[in-house]
């Protein structure tokens, strides 16, 4: 007994010499490291921070459009902000808060072009959105002959390009040109010494959008209203006619509505089930006018009317009366000017109707 205790003293003892010589070791093997680190701390720093720097903006490059693609908060941004538009837009219907989607820029005067080889006047109204029968007008083609280097006068617009003479007004030369003189309000680019009555300056120029000249076409019988509608009708939307009458003008560019001509002033019907969001009155522009929201993202606007039958804020059925066709703000004589309208964007009402 008394060796095996001499023994364990012995293995106690040597076991810890060991570790406090390995410990020893270990403690200068990293003063060693220390002090190497520390003398080279610069150039190790530099090489860390420049990797650093190309790893983050690496990082940034690939994953933020990923991140911003797929981030709720900017989503819910934009749909509040496109909210907030569409509201706006639907308390100001007599300010410059809505747009037409057009394809090309629109002209507002005649601008020349030289005829270059290959071009034919079909070629040259198809370039210009206009029409051959307005080419020959407005340069006083007799025949659809014309040369390379030859200038031709372009209008803006299909229909005649009329010089006021002193005695005319828009009426007259709505009669003269087969036309309805709303139309020649409607093109925006027509100027009038008096926008009440329209009154116009001797020597001026007027563009007549689809006008014709009698001689040109001596075999075409003129019909006031190209179609007849009638209300209440169900369109391939849902919409319904809103009145009845004569079609005085289609959409077009400038003028993205459909006007309905009636002088027996008959009833204006909601052309869907929604809420009024607007019925008021002012002396320009669309006159009287209702607009409702369908909420389902259209909105239908009835302006020129002679009397509002609701109120800001009402619900309205399909079919309902809202008001009478009138001849208010900016008109020329008894008609409706119906609009469809989407996020701010107004739509070709024909594509709700037929």
């Amino acid at each position: 007994m008394q060796e095996f205790r001499e023994y364990l003293s012995f293995l106690q003892n040597y076991i810890k010499s060991r570790i406090l010589n390995f410990g020893q070791r270990f403690e200068n093997f990293k003063n060693i490291i220390v002090a190497l680190l520390v003398a080279k701390r610069g150039k190790y720093s530099s090489h860390f921070l420049n990797s650093s720097f190309f790893l983050l903006v690496s990082a940034v490059v690939i994953g933020l459009p990923t991140i911003a693609e797929n981030n709720p908060f900017i989503s819910s941004l934009q749909q509040n902000n496109n909210i907030y538009q569409a509201g706006v837009v639907s308390y100001n219907p007599y300010e410059n808060s809505l747009s037409t989607v057009i394809s090309v820029k629109p002209r507002d005067k005649i601008v020349d072009y030289e005829v270059l080889g290959g071009d034919t006047l079909e070629s040259i109204s198809k370039k210009f959105d206009v029409s051959v029968d307005t080419l020959k007008w407005a340069n006083n083609l007799k025949t659809d002959v014309i040369k390379p280097g030859q200038t031709l006068k372009i209008p803006p617009v299909t229909g005649v390009v009329h010089k006021v003479a002193s005695g005319e007004n828009i009426y007259s030369i709505a009669k003269k040109y087969k036309t309805d003189a709303q139309n020649i309000v409607n093109f925006p680019f027509n100027d009038f010494v008096d926008l009440d009555t329209f009154a116009l300056n001797s020597g001026q120029i007027l563009y007549v959008p689809n006008g014709v000249i009698e001689e040109e076409r001596p075999k075409t019988p003129y019909a006031p209203y190209i179609a007849q509608v009638q209300a209440g009708i169900r369109g391939t939307s849902n919409f319904i006619w809103p009145t009845s009458g004569g079609i005085s003008q289609y959409p077009v560019w400038y003028h993205m509505g459909l006007d309905i001509a009636n002088s027996a002033l008959p009833p204006v019907l909601a052309s869907d089930t929604g809420t009024v969001t607007y019925a008021g009155c002012v002396r320009y522009g669309y006159g009287c006018s209702i607009i409702v929201n369908h909420a389902n993202g259209y909105e239908t606007l009835y302006a020129h009317l002679s009397s509002i039958g609701v109120s800001p804020g009402q619900g309205v059925t399909q079919g309902q009366q809202i008001g009478v066709v009138g001849s208010t703000g900016r008109s020329t004589g008894p008609h409706l000017h119906f609009e469809v309208r989407s996020g701010g964007i107004l739509l070709n009402p024909l594509n709700f109707l037929k």
